[in-house]
């Protein structure tokens, strides 16, 4: 490709793109070398996950769940973790006059 050729919107624009494309065939290659490996582990009578243990396990994008450490005492719907930033129903009951001790779980 001739880069000299583009105009600068067209290289911001690509600029953008690679970054993507990128990641995109980063995650396609680790699937094929998985794939491939597989293979290779049951040509042998083996499980690709037999052989590495809880490691070859695909991960969960869930993770683990951060307990609720704030709640609304009218409403129960209403919780926080108290991580990030503070809800509107946190701010609103603090500039009430509310303590924040007193949404405690």
């Amino acid at each position: 490709m001739d880069l000299s050729t583009l105009s600068a919107p067209q290289l911001r624009d690509l600029q953008q793109q690679i970054p993507a494309e990128i990641k995109r065939r980063e995650v396609q290659e680790k699937v094929n070398v998985l794939n491939e490996l597989r293979a290779i582990a049951k040509t042998r009578g083996y499980a690709i996950e037999d052989l590495l243990g809880k490691e070859a396990k695909v991960k969960t994008a869930t993770g683990n769940k951060v307990k609720v450490k704030y709640r609304h005492p009218q409403n129960v719907e209403l919780e926080w973790t108290g991580r990030g930033r503070k809800p509107k129903w946190v701010e609103s009951w603090v500039a009430n006059g509310g303590l924040l001790e007193n949404l405690l779980v």
